[in-house]
């Protein structure tokens, strides 16, 4: 895991500025490669071979460029088919640098990997970006005078992007109306985002875009559902992931998901690291306290029964706070959700104890049936007939919109960028439910969660991965129909999941209701276990502050959050309208 920077011209010293900037996700080595027409810088984080071989940017074989942020999970597999290939490195920058110069774009076909990375072919003056297919890596770029500018995050490019501290009208408009914001607009003005999947081929000498290319996971609802298959295919994709030569973490947060990945990992690991969160002090509700910290009682009984190395890190007011203006710094747009503080700490904990690599269950809610409001698509509460339908009802997944700017736009206008960027191929007629949680997988996850995972275990030189998002894993399930993953009783949901590790879970797991991993930072206020906090998120919200009992005693503190992260990110980034 590595942090790629790029500019289509001779300008090593802005290169050299933005690795610095971004220096927290290579603690193995930084170095550029420039021409007269290119300058690409790279900050390594290794993990498959010796830092002294793996140092990027690469020369490939046929003398081009490639600077490069991931890992192949089927790198072995490749080496297998592929007898022309010569492993002079053990890393798997070398592949990818073989099979471009070999094969083209056709070779990002065969990897099965998360990634981000710029390939420049010097003959024909043109450079390639490309993001893996789940969108796990991310990747920024914008067109400026100079040409084309780009790199894994965006604080780095802001001063070379003229007007980019004015919020981008389109995607403020977007995440207002829907709670997040998936479009290729970021929320600053003329800074765009690759889209997972998505390739493009820029013409350096002409400066502009020509040729692109998308992959797509698509529901095809075509397989029957076999328990003893689906944990064949799982144990596969977990043993792709733990790849490398780094010990392994895995964040364990009591649910389904994050507890298969664990047992998975168990079974070609002798040792097994754990992780959860628990909240102290825990909050005096009407109910049993241990609703709170529960997921962190479930994980244990998993770590006890497996014998796994397991580690609670402990979340208080005091470390909330302490954390708030790191998480939005390294976060680098506003959130809707009191956690990005929790995340960012737990992953300095891991970090600290000397943890390079982490694995976690995301996705497996949007494959696997883990939301109740799939229950609803698929028993007819909600009707979808057409692609458009799937894409108006995403669009109205929030109740209320939270305003990011003053006028948000008109609903056909973001709608029709929404379908522009997201097309029907995902649709499948015979199973809608399908095609809205193969939706969810490129929008809401790498958005909500994947981006989340990079910059905040980045931020400490971490990498981190997910089995279920893997492109074979993915596929797999969402070749299973939706009606075997989901029931009709509120509590069927993850049916394969469920059905697969009945017995080899205990039941606390497997039985346990969803629950968000959440800090109840609404029942810390309400109760004011610490005036500081009082006092930081009265501070924090400043003329917005308003702690009436309907926030406080929202579910899980959400309706608290926005105004406040908002105003954090605004006043951090220097964001004007």
């Amino acid at each position: 895991m590595c942090g790629i920077y790029g500019i289509t011209a001779h300008d090593e010293n802005f290169i050299n500025e933005y690795m610095h900037i971004c220096s927290h996700r290579g603690p193995d080595g930084s170095s550029t490669w420039s021409c007269d027409s290119v300058t690409l810088g790279h900050n390594l984080l290794s993990i498959m071979a010796d830092p002294e071989k793996s140092k990027q940017p690469w020369k490939t074989p046929n003398g081009n460029r490639l600077v490069y942020n991931g890992e192949i999970f089927n790198y072995y597999e490749l080496k297998q088919k592929y007898k022309d290939f010569t492993d002079t490195t053990g890393c798997d920058t070398e592949l990818l640098a073989w099979g471009l110069d070999r094969f083209g774009l056709k070779f990002i076909d065969e990897i099965d990997s998360m990634h981000g990375f710029a390939y420049y072919e010097i003959d024909k003056d043109r450079i390639t970006l490309s993001r893996d297919h789940a969108g796990i890596k991310p990747l920024y770029y914008a067109q400026i005078d100079q040409g084309l500018v780009f790199g894994s995050e965006l604080k780095g490019m802001l001063d070379k992007v003229p007007g980019s501290r004015k919020l981008d009208h389109l995607a403020a408009s977007f995440q207002s109306r829907a709670g997040l914001n998936p479009l290729r607009n970021t929320l600053f003005s003329g800074i765009k985002k690759l889209l997972p999947g998505e390739t493009i081929v820029w013409d350096v000498k002409n400066k502009k875009i020509i040729d692109t290319k998308r992959i797509y996971i698509k529901p095809n609802s075509n397989t029957k559902f076999n328990p003893n298959e689906f944990r064949e295919q799982l144990g596969q994709a977990v043993k792709r992931c733990s790849i490398g030569q780094r010990k392994i973490g895995v964040f364990l947060s009591g649910g389904l998901d994050s507890s298969v990945v664990a047992y998975e990992l168990g079974k070609i690991q002798d040792q097994v690291f754990t992780f959860t969160n628990k909240f102290s002090p825990a909050p005096e509700l009407d109910v049993d306290t241990e609703d709170f910290n529960s997921d962190a009682v479930a994980a244990k009984v998993l770590a006890e029964q497996e014998d796994f190395c397991h580690a609670e890190v402990e979340i208080t007011p005091k470390i909330f706070m302490e954390s708030w203006n790191d998480s939005v710094y390294f976060g680098e747009q506003p959130v809707y959700t009191p956690n990005s503080a929790m995340y960012l700490h737990t992953n300095k904990v891991l970090a600290h104890n000397g943890i390079i690599v982490t694995m976690a269950g995301d996705m497996g809610d949007e494959i696997l049936g883990g939301y109740t409001k799939y229950q609803h698509i698929l028993h007819g509460r909600v009707k979808m007939k057409k692609w458009i339908h799937v894409l108006r009802h995403w669009m109205n997944r929030i109740k209320r919109p939270r305003r990011l700017t003053k006028n948000i736009l008109p609903d056909d206008i973001l709608l029709k960028e929404f379908g522009q960027c997201y097309s029907d191929e995902l649709w499948n007629k015979n199973d809608p439910t399908a095609s809205y949680m193969a939706l969810d997988c490129v929008t809401q996850v790498p958005v909500e969660f994947f981006s989340r995972n990079d910059k905040y275990g980045m931020a400490y030189g971490m990498e981190g991965r997910f089995p279920l998002a893997s492109k074979f894993f993915m596929q797999y399930c969402l070749n299973i129909p939706t009606k075997y993953k989901i029931g009709g009783a509120e509590r069927d949901t993850k049916l394969l999941s469920k059905k697969a590790y009945k017995k080899l879970l205990p039941n606390k797991i497997t039985n346990k209701s969803k629950t968000g991993w959440t800090v109840p930072i609404g029942h810390w206020l309400k109760s004011k276990v610490d005036q500081d906090l009082n006092n930081f998120y009265e501070t924090a919200m400043g003329d917005d502050n308003q702690i009436d009992s309907v926030t406080l005693n929202a579910k899980i503190g959400k309706s608290l959050v926005p105004s406040w992260a908002y105003k954090s990110w605004k006043e951090m980034y220097k964001i004007k309208y």
